[in-house]
């Protein structure tokens, strides 16, 4: 089919029960036997459930014929999706909000939402069905950044979150199939750590001499949503989803009570912000970008792209520059800048230290990418060029910050409850940081907690008279022992993409 070929893709739509997976308590019982006081028999039961799971089974059936489709034709368009929004997709969407997540301009928590949860869904899905849902405002909110400053975020209304997660399951049933092998941000199965594999083997078997590490500046808050539409209308041809995308960009920020406009950008914080980025992307960046590296490059080029945070590597150095300079043409077009001050063309690679050590400029520069400095290094064993990854000192130094400022509020509590809240805090920062080759940062990290707790501890009393030695025994108790977790990059992104 050409571009302009439009398709409607069935499916059972509008069932209107909650799923298996997901049900409320008062979702399994009817209304005539609540109103007589009976309990539901069994055979009743086994109905209901039965029902749930089919009307469940249905929505997935739906989803994977938009999935084929989609992977079919490449131009199609789809005319008619919104029936995909169902009341069960709907409960699903709520099941995976968090539950302890601050409420928007209405106020509602998740808990709250709880109630009469049945009710509540239907109506949500009949207003979204009949145009008259209304997406609110966001409730603007600060969060402290690393450098300081305050990222604004965009706390969505409940129900805009239901329903958004909800057209974002939809919508990526199409994407995920358009969306290129080097974009990594916000997909299933496509974590940060797999995004760090891919840079580390591309850089270890490419030709890769310069890097390019680059970030957008206000990415979320400075896309057009003229040309986002535009974007989104290459694919998706229903009208009603457009008409609560558009209301999604337009529905502006709450903030002391006052409402502004916004004329630009996707709330960050918004459940289909994602999404949004990525399709925002993916046709300003990542089709030109493949374009280029295949069409005008003349030596190897390498792309790991992850949300608004990109590295390139490039063979030639006057490669490198030339892509520089038409990407920042390319984001112009399209109200984008690359941040000066975030956007550097350093010299990396196998070759870096010696061509550097003649030069007499001293050791390659390093660069950052999802919370590791990147650094040429060779192997201990035979001396091969490798790509040695530390956890970034700044990141290392505020989440210290963070458990300090944690502790002293904490410091009249039960050594055991500060010791579980410690372990935890301790594995998770594992969790992610545990690469190999830094296992000194996480000796590290361990070991300023330990000296963090100790201090507070004999902070408690003057008469504490708690020695290093007695504060080692409880850091061998509660925190865990660093450990290298991840894999090796080249093992784990083999096994993910087999040649």
């Amino acid at each position: 089919m050409n571009r302009n070929s439009s398709m409607n893709v069935g499916g059972d739509s509008d069932g209107r029960v909650v799923p298996a997976k997901c049900p409320n308590k008062d979702g399994m019982t009817s209304s005539a036997e609540g109103a007589e006081g009976r309990r539901p028999t069994k055979e009743n039961t086994a109905q209901t459930a039965a029902s749930q799971m089919q009307s469940w089974v249905n929505v997935l059936n739906g989803l994977d014929r938009v999935r084929e489709a989609a992977k079919r034709d490449e131009q199609l368009r789809f005319t008619a999706l919104l029936h995909h929004v169902s009341v069960p997709l709907l409960a699903d969407s709520y099941y995976h909000l968090k539950r302890e997540a601050a409420p928007g301009v209405d106020g509602v928590t998740w808990a709250e939402y709880e109630t009469d949860l049945d009710k509540r869904l239907e109506d949500l899905h009949s207003r979204v069905h009949r145009g008259t849902y209304r997406a609110l405002p966001s409730k603007r909110a600060y969060i402290p950044k690393q450098d300081g400053r305050q990222r604004p975020l965009g706390i969505a209304a409940l129900e805009d979150k239901i329903v958004q997660h909800a057209v974002g399951r939809v919508l990526r049933q199409i994407y995920e199939e358009d969306f290129w092998g080097f974009s990594y941000g916000f997909r299933p199965g496509r974590s940060q750590h797999d995004a760090l594999d891919a840079l580390w083997v591309g850089i270890t078997r490419k030709k890769v001499s310069w890097v390019l590490d680059a970030d957008i500046r206000d990415c979320y808050g400075s896309f057009s949503h003229e040309w986002m539409i535009k974007f989104l209308q290459h694919r998706i041809g229903d009208r009603r989803i457009l008409r609560l995308i558009k209301q999604w960009l337009r529905a502006g920020v709450l903030e002391d009570g006052v409402w502004s406009e916004t004329e630009a950008g996707t709330p960050q914080g918004a459940v289909i912000s994602p999404l949004l980025a990525n399709v925002y992307l993916h046709y300003v960046f990542d089709l030109w970008v493949h374009h280029w590296r295949t069409h005008r490059a003349t030596g190897d080029v390498i792309v790991v792209r992850y949300a608004d945070d990109t590295v390139l590597g490039f063979q030639h150095r006057a490669e490198a520059e030339r892509f520089l300079q038409d990407w920042r043409e390319r984001l112009r077009k399209f109200g984008l800048e690359l941040h000066p001050e975030k956007t550097r063309l350093i010299e990396f690679g196998r070759f870096a230290a010696e061509r550097r050590k003649q030069r007499g400029e001293g050791k390659p520069e390093t660069f950052s990418f999802l919370g590791f400095t990147h650094i040429c290094g060779r192997t201990r064993k035979n001396g091969k060029f490798t790509v040695l990854r530390k956890t970034i000192r700044k990141r290392l130094l505020a989440k210290l910050k963070q458990v300090g400022e944690a502790l002293w509020r904490l410091m009249h509590q039960p050594l055991a409850e500060v010791g579980k809240w410690l372990r935890s805090v301790v594995r998770g920062y594992f969790n992610y940081y545990a690469v190999p080759g830094n296992f000194a940062s996480l000796r590290s990290f361990r070991r300023e907690v330990g000296k963090i707790w100790w201090r507070v501890i004999r902070r408690r009393s003057q008469r504490s008279r708690i020695t290093w030695d007695l504060m080692a025994q409880f850091v061998a108790q509660w925190l865990p022992r660093p450990t290298i977790l991840h894999p090796y990059p080249t093992t784990r992104f083999a096994a993910k993409h087999p040649r």
